[in-house]
């Protein structure tokens, strides 16, 4: 094929930039919480440069995820992907997220949550090492060792369900019986999951924290606890793989959101 000269004086396109990668956190009134949420998009915008990566609460903390859609639309950017850091398939995952996709004013995508996920059950068994958790020595030690995954809590059925395979995923690396509990909305609670444990003769018990960051749901789950309670994933390295890991799903196989505001200026 023959290979044609550009004309003088005329410059490649720059290549437009990336969907800008929005991750949706729920917001907390502990101001850990936030902080954790933007020491994570760091580690985000370190393994991804060039990468548009933003912030944006469902409630409770600023920016609120429609001011984050305004100004990324404001500022020119073509379209985004909403990558929820929640775990599972709750109201906040099936009606928030997407209701305020479709009233943005740029296409977006929505993308799946953390869910059940290798690297999700990478970050959950190195917290659980760090707060002391071994592996058990023998079958006898086998047989008294469980681990309670304590999570948020949803009346969704999918939610729960998702929880459920986290815990499984966790149990096939750990070896161990890994039961989910949860902080409100569901049960067992962490005390009912312990207590359980226990009266079948599991009184190893360590406790795996499925939340994102500090707050009033991983204190209460972590105050109940008897012995072990890893501490939140927060900025483990795998939660930052993952997050772009479900941008990059999103991008192959979710249809961009037109919004209202979007078709108005198209």
């Amino acid at each position: 094929m023959t290979a044609y000269p550009t004309h003088p004086g005329t410059r490649p396109r720059p290549a437009a930039p990336p969907p800008a990668l929005v991750v949706v956190a729920h917001g907390s009134r502990d101001p850990r919480a936030l902080a954790t949420a933007l020491r994570l998009l760091e580690g985000v915008r370190a393994l991804r440069p060039g990468l548009p990566v933003r912030l944006g609460h469902i409630e409770l903390n600023a920016p609120l995820l429609p001011d984050t859609l305004d100004g990324l639309a404001a500022s020119g950017a073509g379209s985004a992907v909403l990558v929820p850091l929640l775990f599972g398939r709750g109201h906040h995952v099936t009606r928030d997220i997407p209701d305020a996709a479709a009233a943005a004013s740029l296409p977006t995508r929505v993308a799946a949550p953390l869910g059940a996920h290798p690297l999700l059950v990478d970050a959950l068994h190195a917290r659980l090492t760090e707060a002391g958790w071994q592996a058990p020595r023998d079958a006898g030690e086998r047989g008294r060792s469980a681990v309670v995954l304590a999570a948020a809590g949803s009346r969704a059925p999918a939610s729960r369900a998702d929880t459920e395979r986290i815990a499984a995923l966790l149990a096939a690396r750990l070896g161990v019986p890994v039961v989910p509990a949860y902080a409100s909305a569901a049960a067992p609670t962490v005390p009912e999951a312990v207590r359980a444990l226990a009266a079948s003769g599991r009184d190893r018990v360590a406790v795996a924290s499925c939340f994102t960051a500090p707050g009033r749901f991983a204190a209460e789950c972590a105050d109940a606890a008897p012995g072990t309670v890893a501490d939140p994933l927060g900025t483990h390295p795998a939660m930052a793989r993952l997050l772009l890991h479900r941008y990059d799903q999103a991008l192959r196989t979710a249809a961009p959101v037109a919004g209202p505001a979007a078709l108005a200026t198209a």
